[in-house]
């Protein structure tokens, strides 16, 4: 079977490309037709990123194994397409060169047979012109009152234990000066 994924470039624009490719061929093969459709000279570290269906960010799947124990971790060409993606899960997330972090929505639109006198992959559709650097991302944080973490509810006489005086042979640390 072939899948036809839709790349939507994460921009205020429209840009974006529908490619189709074959079921059976990995991830690092779609990585290799996005690159090709936007145009970039693919020098550049890419990650795929499980997503839900709301587009939230889950399991990385990086390029190259970058663990600690060689051949732990699964890369792009560990994955077929079709092991990965299907009817029910359709969005991963791709990213392309992390200095300047080009974020492109990826979604399976259709799962279709094979045309006999097309070669795969494909680009099939190609809308808006890539802009000359990546557009601005903007993190947010999970938790937005970060700081309250580490609130302990002590205030300045709290603090006032050690009696004002900073002399550290009180604390028995003179032996460590010495």
């Amino acid at each position: 079977m072939i899948y036809k994924f839709r790349a939507i470039l994460d921009a205020e624009e429209d840009v974006f490309r529908d490619i189709a490719i074959q079921e059976d061929d990995t991830l690092e093969d779609l990585h290799n037709a996005i690159v090709n459709a936007f145009g970039f000279d693919g020098m550049e570290v890419a990650s795929f990123y499980t997503c839900d269906d709301q587009w939230n960010q889950e399991e990385e799947i990086p390029m190259f194994d970058s663990g600690d124990v060689p051949g732990e971790m699964k890369i792009m060409s560990d994955y077929p397409l079709n092991q990965l993606l299907s009817a029910d899960q359709t969005k991963i997330i791709y990213v392309y060169d992390f200095i300047n972090m080009w974020t492109f929505l990826v979604e399976l639109a259709a799962i279709e047979e094979p045309e006999s006198s097309e070669t795969y992959p494909a680009l099939l559709f190609s809308h808006g012109e890539l802009p000359n650097t990546a557009p601005e991302k903007e993190f947010e944080a999970e938790n937005e009152d970060f700081y309250s973490e580490f609130e302990d509810d002590l205030d300045d006489d709290d603090l006032d234990m050690f009696g004002g005086d900073d002399n550290f042979e009180d604390y028995g640390f003179e032996e460590n000066w010495n």
